[in-house]
């Protein structure tokens, strides 16, 4: 059954009004939005361990799995992050004069150009001068969270907030989807369905997947710098990392960045080589281990998709559009995807629009189905019948002396067992007949 004009419009606005109040509740529905991301996220290891557990002490385990990797990126890679940054702007102004002194007279040489140079003393107070700014607004929006005790307030009642809404999101995950499939209207059901399983695999694929890839090559890459020496090496490693969901990036954006920071740090040939050590290594891993075991032929989402869709959300809902951003983006892809499914079926991209072109996709249609059809059962049975018939109409004796004459040699002068065709008892090689000679007359 399909639906009506006026079913289609009251849908529209019900989408309509469900943006709107987005819109408005953005700062609300925050906590919101962060805790059903992470009971998505960890919704599908939940029903693995409920094959073994109990939904609630599945969820547990899983919760407090969660906790334990928070706990760690606070207490842990928040401090080592803020020393690799401060490292980073004590050893600023060597990479600067690195620059100048080394890397722009080679290019000049090469390419037989001139660069302009720029002076490592006003770059410098250019950074410092908004890194006070940046200081300054800190200050004042922490100045003005202590003066209002509303919103300190409201900021501890989220951080406490989301636990909770995480537990219980992840004990009722699987009923809240039913509940809101049980909501949908018959007629768009199946394929309302069908497409939500789809953007289920695409942002599935890129959360799951691409980003368990991230984090291990920014595991790989920290790790291995880290090995060679470089003081900024963990923050590089992160850094690649974090853009590798852009193929190449990452990869590009560390080598360089490592390279520079080696050579600055070293000075030699051997450190170098070690850095293009390290990062060939982790690209080996990414194409023969992590890629085709996390992510595997799952269409995800193109990073240019993410790029911008992480940059739209934020311009239009701030941080609640972040969080968003790609589960909007999967559903769009899935329903560009469906419109060009529906739009190479139709009458217009097969004719044009004609009437020819409609009865041309009509027929494409009609001869699928009936080839997709299963044939009857009674029409097998017939057709089997006619070709068990044919033989038996076939084998009919040639005349009634032939017939006369086998009868005679079966009963009198034949072997015991031998049939009218003179073959054996167990269907083997035929034996002759034996004609008896007539008796002659005295």
């Amino acid at each position: 059954m399909a639906m009506s004009d006026t079913h289609k419009w009251q849908m529209l606005a019900l989408a309509v009004l469900l943006g709107a109040l987005c819109y408005l509740l953005a700062p609300v529905l925050t906590p919101f939005a962060i805790a059903a991301l992470l009971a998505y996220l960890g919704d599908p290891l939940v029903d693995r361990l409920e094959r073994y557990f109990s939904r609630s002490f599945s969820v547990t385990l899983v919760f407090m799995l969660f906790a334990v990797g928070a706990l760690i990126a606070v207490v842990l890679l928040v401090p080592l992050i803020e020393r690799q940054v401060s490292k980073l702007i004590e050893q600023f102004p060597r990479y600067v004069a690195y620059v100048q002194d080394a890397v722009l007279p080679w290019v000049e040489r090469t390419f037989d150009t001139r660069i302009d140079r720029i002076d490592p003393g006003s770059l410098i107070a250019v950074v410092k001068s908004h890194w006070q700014q940046a200081g300054g607004i800190a200050s004042t929006v922490l100045g003005g969270l202590s003066k209002s005790g509303l919103a300190v307030l409201a900021w501890v009642a989220n951080v406490l907030l989301l636990p909770v809404l995480v537990f219980y999101l992840l004990r009722d995950w699987d009923i809240l989807v039913g509940r809101v499939r049980e909501l949908l209207p018959r007629a768009i059901e199946p394929v309302v369905s069908r497409l939500a399983g789809e953007a289920d695999d695409v942002l599935g694929g890129f959360l799951r997947g691409q980003l368990s890839v991230m984090v291990a090559l920014g595991t790989i890459y920290a790790v291995g710098l880290w090995i060679v020496g470089l003081d900024v090496g963990l923050l590089i490693g992160m850094l690649a990392g974090l853009v590798s969901f852009i193929p190449y990036l990452g990869a590009i954006v560390g080598v360089g960045a490592g390279v520079i920071a080696a050579l600055v740090q070293f000075g030699d040939i051997g450190s170098v080589v070690m850095v293009l050590l390290v990062f060939g290594v982790g690209q080996t891993i990414e194409s023969f281990l992590l890629t085709p075991w996390l992510v595997g032929d799952r269409i995800g989402l193109h990073p240019v998709a993410v790029i911008f869709a992480i940059m739209a959300g934020g311009q239009l809902f701030g941080f609640f559009g972040v969080l968003l951003a790609l589960p909007v983006a999967a559903v769009v892809m899935v329903l560009l995807r469906f419109a060009h499914e529906r739009y190479t079926q139709s009458g217009l991209y097969a004719g044009g629009g004609t009437s020819e072109g409609i009865a041309l996709a009509s027929a494409a249609a009609d001869i699928s189905t009936a080839d997709d059809s299963p044939v009857p059962a009674t029409s097998t049975r017939a057709a089997s019948a006619r070709k068990e018939t044919r033989p038996v109409q076939a084998a009919a004796p040639a005349s009634t002396s032939d017939a006369t004459q086998a009868k005679s040699d079966g009963s009198t002068g034949g072997e015991a067992g031998v049939g009218p065709e003179g073959v054996g008892p167990e269907g083997g090689r035929p034996r002759r007949r034996r004609r008896r000679k007539p008796k002659q007359g005295g």
